[in-house]
C-alpha cells in the first residue's frame, strides 16, 4: 500500500486528489508559458541507464549535435544516460539544449549539459509528455527501456488516431529495433491490429546523417523550416 495511504480514511484521500489538481495545472502552465518561448525542437529519448563509453551514447551526441547544427533545438527528458548525451550533443554544436526533468526515486537527476534557464521540473509524467509532443518537430528514440516505448508508442498512437499533426519518428540503432519492429510488422499487422499504412510512421536508421536528413525532408515536404 503507498505510504501516503496508510492510516487515511477514503474521504481523506479523495480530498487531496482534488488538491492535486491545482498542481497539475500548475505544471501545465508553467510548462507551456517556458516551452512556447523556445522555438522548434527534436526530441531524443533512450534509456537513463547508458554509460558514457557505450556505442548508443556517443551516437546520441553526434544526433544531437548534427540536429542543432541544422537549426533545431534537442529536447531530452533532463536525466542522464542518453538523455545526458543528447543535452551534451546540443551543448557542443552551439543549440538550444531543453531538459524536462522527472521527480524519481532513483536513475533520475539532472545533466550538466542543459540551458541554465531551459530546465523544468516535473511531478507528474503525463505533464510532461504533452510537453515533449506539444513542442517536438520529431521524435528521435535511441535504445532504451519502459519509458522509451511508452513514449514511443504513444507518440506513434496520437499520430495513427490523428490527436496530432503528422512529425517524423526516427528509430536510431536497427540492432536494437529491428526484432521489435518486425514483430510490429508481421505479428500485429498479420491480426488485423493495425493497418498496414502505420508501419510507415516510423523509420529505423543507423546514423546522425540519416536522422537529420529525415527531418529536413520532412520539412521541404511540408514547407517548414527551423528558426534559429
Amino acid at each position: 500500500m503507498r505510504a501516503e495511504f496508510k492510516h487515511k480514511g477514503w474521504n481523506e484521500i479523495k480530498t487531496n486528489d482534488s488538491w492535486a489538481i491545482f498542481k497539475i495545472m500548475g505544471e501545465f502552465v508553467t510548462g507551456f508559458e517556458r516551452m512556447s518561448k523556445i522555438g522548434p525542437c527534436v526530441s531524443i529519448f533512450g534509456s537513463a541507464r547508458t554509460k558514457p563509453d557505450h556505442k548508443y551514447y556517443q551516437l546520441a551526441v553526434d544526433v544531437a549535435q548534427k540536429i542543432v547544427e541544422h537549426g533545431y533545438g534537442v529536447i531530452t527528458g533532463g536525466g542522464p544516460g542518453i538523455m545526458e548525451a543528447g543535452n551534451k550533443g546540443a551543448h557542443l554544436g552551439g543549440g538550444t539544449s531543453v531538459g524536462l526533468n522527472i521527480d524519481l526515486p532513483f536513475e533520475q537527476h539532472d545533466n550538466p549539459y542543459i540551458d541554465s534557464d531551459k530546465s523544468l521540473d516535473f511531478d507528474y509524467f503525463f505533464v510532461r509528455k504533452v510537453m515533449f509532443v506539444k513542442y517536438s518537430q520529431g521524435f528521435v528514440v535511441m535504445p532504451g527501456g519502459f519509458g522509451t516505448l511508452d513514449e514511443l508508442f504513444e507518440a506513434i498512437t496520437l499520430i495513427q488516431t490523428h490527436k496530432i499533426d503528422l512529425f517524423p519518428i526516427i528509430l536510431v540503432g536497427s540492432e536494437f529495433w529491428g526484432g521489435l519492429w518486425e514483430w510490429v510488422k508481421t505479428t500485429m499487422t498479420e491480426a488485423g491490429n493495425i493497418s498496414p499504412k502505420d508501419i510507415d510512421l516510423v523509420q529505423i536508421v543507423d546514423s546522425a546523417d540519416e536522422v537529420v536528413d529525415i527531418l529536413n525532408k520532412f520539412d521541404e515536404n511540408y514547407r517548414l523550416s527551423p528558426n534559429f
